[in-house]
């Protein structure tokens, strides 16, 4: 008999429409895999998903991106279930997405993390900013560049966008690195000492990597391998790896960097965050940078369901 799956994809967050998109390609790979799969659409009714999941899957693959699917909550669900699923557990979740958690976990490990700090977004408003233009606004617990501003050099106030700031109170404000945009997938079973897989860089024609950058179509390009030095190449895998590894991930992870190429060596290189469940679609930048070393789409996400969990 066939193994059972369920998919969790949607529900509502900022990245629902990305969810939606990892979630349909995963479940065809599945069904291609030879698994029997079930699409849930993930609401804001916890009974519902409850009903859903009875009886119980073999394993969940998590399709969600953002907030409640990708910090911890629905991780917590599954736990209680007692169903395994793909992916990090509740603990490395909740940590990874809280950007400054993380790096406040990960920067007295040694790793090379942007100057920055939590601020009153009324204060950030009024220019109450204690780091020199130009910086970066990020809310602290989303994905896929969602609410991120730059404040460029002589920019006479914050960016009008901040006037209708929808992430909570406060907002990471983080001072601006030039160069280029890095990102590293590393794939880890629970127990075993995570594999990074190679780095790619991103350019885009548009003011930043934003979400448009991400998502539409031709908004950037990928590189893989990216063309950088061996010396940074290299040191972008470990960090990469060795955030995985610190922050408890386990499955599927992405840590993303920036690097200003004109430091020298590896100081210009610039760890930034890691995604516990990176978009999931052929094209995404894990899936991507996984078939560069071998190993098909589908390989992948069968690899995910055959690593699911339970972690406590």
């Amino acid at each position: 008999m066939a193994k059972t799956v369920a998919v969790l994809k949607g529900g509502w967050s900022s990245e629902r429409e990305v969810s939606l998109s990892s979630g349909a390609e995963c479940a065809k790979a599945l069904r291609q895999k030879g698994y029997d799969v079930k699409e849930i659409d993930v609401k804001r009714d916890l009974m519902d998903l409850v009903r859903q999941l009875s009886p119980a899957p073999d394993a969940v693959f998590n399709a969600l991106h953002g907030t409640w699917g990708e910090d911890g909550c629905v991780q917590g669900v599954l736990e209680i279930m007692g169903i395994p699923y793909t992916h990090s557990g509740p603990l490395a979740s909740a940590l990874a997405m809280n950007k400054q958690k993380a790096k406040e976990v990960l920067k007295p490990l040694g790793v090379p993390c942007p100057e920055g700090q939590l601020l009153h977004i009324d204060d950030i408003r009024a220019n109450k900013v204690p780091f020199k233009q130009p910086y970066v606004v990020k809310p602290n617990n989303e994905g896929s560049s969602v609410g991120v501003y730059i404040v460029r050099q002589g920019d006479n106030k914050p960016p009008m966008g901040l006037d209708k700031w929808a992430y909570g109170p406060y907002a990471l404000v983080e001072k601006y690195i030039p160069g280029r945009e890095l990102s590293v997938g590393v794939m880890g079973k629970r127990g075993e000492k995570p594999r990074a897989l190679t780095v790619t860089e991103i350019s885009t024609n548009l003011d930043f990597y934003n979400y448009e950058a991400k998502y539409a179509a031709g908004g950037s390009i990928h590189t893989v391998p990216a063309a950088i030095s061996s010396e940074v190449f290299n040191e972008a895998l470990r960090i990469a790896a060795f955030a995985h590894e610190n922050l408890g991930c386990t499955g599927v992870t992405r840590s993303d960097f920036r690097y200003n190429d004109n430091e020298p060596g590896v100081s210009g290189l610039y760890y930034l965050e890691t995604n516990t469940q990176p978009g999931m679609t052929p094209t995404s930048l894990v899936p991507e940078q996984a078939l560069h070393m071998g190993m098909s789409f589908g390989d992948l996400v069968e690899w995910l369901v055959e690593n699911a969990a339970v972690h406590t």
